[in-house]
């Protein structure tokens, strides 16, 4: 039986190369599932922004996933959450996204949300277990076919 890996996870600039290559990954995943209208991608110079947290996961010393929370002030919305393919299973996500929650309480943001694509299984599914339910179009989304978009009260 294989041993799970140690896992730390660290605010981190978006800049930081491992960061870059993590948000290169993702973009690349997201283009090849859905058209470009319905990627919503923050670049790096937007999750530089004051209001964005932007965390990495390493698994045993190695860049292994990412996410970061915008605060928009009523809300906070997680964006940027990846783990890559050969880290999955071992509950980096999950780890990932108490991170971001414990940020957002740190910040007095009451509410997160979310938007996700409806061909992301493995994420529907994650956001289900840890308590986010489906909720309705916010901020400046479009209503589509591709979109999802969850909610929890924290």
């Amino acid at each position: 039986m294989k041993k799970s890996p140690q896992i730390l996870i660290t605010p981190t600039r978006a800049d930081d190369p491992e960061a870059v290559r993590l948000i290169g990954e993702l973009d690349a995943y997201l283009t090849a599932l859905y058209p470009p209208e319905c990627n919503h991608l923050l670049s790096v110079e937007e999750l530089l922004n004051p209001n964005v947290s932007f965390i990495i996961a390493k698994a045993d010393g190695t860049t292994a996933g990412c996410g970061a929370l915008v605060n928009h002030g009523d809300y906070g919305e997680i964006k940027r959450m990846y783990v890559l393919p050969e880290f999955r299973g071992h509950g980096i996500s999950v780890k990932i996204l108490k991170v971001l929650e414990e940020k957002a309480k740190e910040q007095d943001i009451k509410i997160i949300r979310l938007e996700t694509g409806y061909q992301q299984f493995e994420a529907i599914r994650l956001y289900g277990r840890e308590g986010y339910k489906r909720c309705g179009v916010f901020g400046g989304y479009a209503d589509n076919l591709v979109s999802l978009f969850f909610e929890k009260i924290i």
